[in-house]
C-alpha cells in the first residue's frame, strides 16, 4: 500500500462507556498493524538518544457511528467491490472472551448476524475508503 493512496479509519459505536470505546480503538489498530506492517514507521530516537517505536504514518480518524451503521458498512465491505480493503471488527463476542481460545470457540458457534459490532476499522484505498466514510463525523 502506498501511503499517499492509502486511508485507514475506525468507526466506533458511540453509544458505548468510554472504556469499551477505548478497548475497541485498541484493538482494532493492533489488527490493523498486523495486516499493514508497511505502513507502520521505522523506530525514531529523540534528542536525549531514546528510541520510539514506529509509529503508523498516516493518520487514523475515528468515527462516530452506531451499532446499525457499523453493521450496514460491514455488509457493504463483505461485497467484490472492497475485497482490496483490510476489514477488521470487534464485537460482543470478542469483548466477552477473556482468552482468544474461547473467542475461536464463541464465534464458530455464533452466526454473524449474533454479532453486535462496537467497531469495524477499514484501510485501503482512499477514495473507496472516502466513498463509505467520508461523510462521517469524528468521534469526540
Amino acid at each position: 500500500m502506498k501511503e499517499k493512496d492509502t486511508k485507514c479509519v475506525m468507526i466506533i459505536d458511540e453509544n458505548l462507556p468510554l472504556g469499551i470505546i477505548t478497548n475497541t480503538a485498541a484493538i482494532l489498530g493492533v489488527t490493523l498493524g498486523k495486516q499493514a506492517p508497511e505502513l507502520v514507521g521505522q523506530d525514531a530516537d529523540d534528542a536525549s538518544g531514546q528510541s520510539h517505536l514506529g509509529i503508523i504514518t498516516i493518520p487514523v480518524p475515528i468515527l462516530k457511528g452506531n451499532k446499525e451503521v457499523i453493521r450496514e458498512l460491514r455488509e457493504k465491505l463483505y461485497t467484490s467491490d472492497y475485497e482490496d480493503v483490510i476489514v477488521a471488527d470487534f464485537s460482543d463476542v470478542a469483548q466477552s472472551c477473556n482468552v482468544y481460545s474461547e473467542y475461536l470457540n464463541k464465534t464458530s458457534n455464533t452466526l454473524e448476524e449474533e454479532h453486535t459490532y462496537f467497531g469495524i476499522a477499514i484501510c485501503g484505498n482512499k477514495k473507496k475508503v472516502n466513498k463509505l466514510t467520508g461523510s462521517m463525523p469524528l468521534l469526540r
